[in-house]
């Protein structure tokens, strides 16, 4: 991140930065300190990250909304946001069942390289993102408190872990502690960074029927879990079927829809990305395999090393790992074998 841009940001744009409404007063000066504290934090680990829209490794889907984020505080693998997604959202007050049935489908699509992205909350959010950990797969946590503030603080142990993979990140300022009103305002993050946002089990009045709401509104599909007539915890989601999102039985019905929008039937989403079979012999994209070590390799140098643009360093990455020739760890890349 730029000092000098996000400055200006903070200059002429602060209705669009979350700021304190002490400094969205227009006869005060902008607060530069807030500046100088934000770079400081990025630099206080590699694994901080300070993300603009301007910025190439902000998350394509996310730019697309009426109203994205103009920065974003990231910790953890950055890479993990260019990873296609999808959220799972629902109850805090989730049954056993639901659990059961969060962890199942989020174990489900992790296998097949999707992102799990949630809130963090209790309940089903925490499901979904442990599950995702537990299967080596990718998580993505979007807070509704700053990056450095964990909570519910129960999930210390989720917050760590996801960062290994994935990342935790928020639009607050790093130490900004809970406050009500942020958590319906970060769920239009969650939906927009993602293809689609499943619901499992939410009542008539739970915020996870936001995030539905804002995925329909910025053109992402929906998608609910029935549940019992008896339970108040799925009403909600009869709801949400009511009124057109696609019926969520079990992983396949989701990837089915995926790999529509992407305009491939399943089984060719699985070849061309070679998942689930074997890996093709030919050496692919030769110059920038050549740019990743077999220790740790940032992003940067990759890109300063193949001579290509970031966004298809990116692209190319994402490939070499589907392949098994690298995988992502955090600050960047590792190769895993010769060719």
């Amino acid at each position: 991140m730029d000092v000098e841009e996000l400055r200006q940001r903070l200059t002429h744009e602060p209705d669009a930065l979350p700021l304190p409404e002490s400094l969205l007063n227009a006869n005060l000066a902008p607060d530069y300190s807030l500046v100088d504290a934000a770079l400081e934090w990025q630099q206080q680990s590699e694994f901080n990250h300070l993300v603009c829209l301007s910025d190439p490794l902000y998350p394509p889907l996310l730019k697309q909304i009426n109203d994205p984020p103009a920065i974003l505080f990231i910790k953890g693998n950055i890479t993990s946001l260019m990873r296609p997604s999808i959220a799972i959202v629902g109850s805090r007050n989730a049954t056993p069942g639901g659990l059961k049935m969060a962890y199942s489908l989020s174990s489900q699509l992790a296998a097949h390289h999707l992102s799990i992205v949630s809130g963090m909350a209790l309940g089903i959010d925490g499901a979904a993102h442990q599950a995702a950990i537990d299967n080596s797969g990718t998580s993505i946590a979007v807070l509704g408190t700053g990056a450095e503030v964990i909570y519910p603080k129960r999930h210390r142990s989720i917050y760590h872990d996801i960062q290994n993979d994935g990342c935790v990140i928020s639009e607050f300022w790093p130490l900004v502690k809970p406050y009500s009103g942020n958590f319906p305002k970060r769920n239009r993050i969650i939906s927009g960074l993602t293809i689609g946002t499943l619901v499992v089990e939410a009542s008539l009045k739970s915020g996870s029927l936001i995030s539905a709401r804002l995925a329909n509104e910025q053109g992402r599909e929906v998608f609910a879990m029935p549940g019992s007539v008896l339970s108040g915890q799925s009403e909600g989601c009869h709801q949400l079927l009511r009124e057109g999102a696609k019926l969520v039985e079990s992983a396949g019905d989701i990837l089915e829809e995926v790999a529509v929008l992407s305009g491939f039937h399943l089984e060719e989403v699985k070849a061309c990305h070679h998942i689930g079979g074997e890996i093709v012999s030919d050496l692919p994209f030769a110059s920038l395999l050549a740019s990743v070590s077999y220790e740790t390799t940032t992003i940067d140098d990759v890109v300063e090393h193949s001579g290509k643009a970031i966004e298809l360093v990116l692209e190319q990455l994402l490939e070499l790992e589907l392949q098994g020739w690298v995988t992502a760890v955090p600050g960047g890349y590792v190769r895993l074998k010769r060719s």
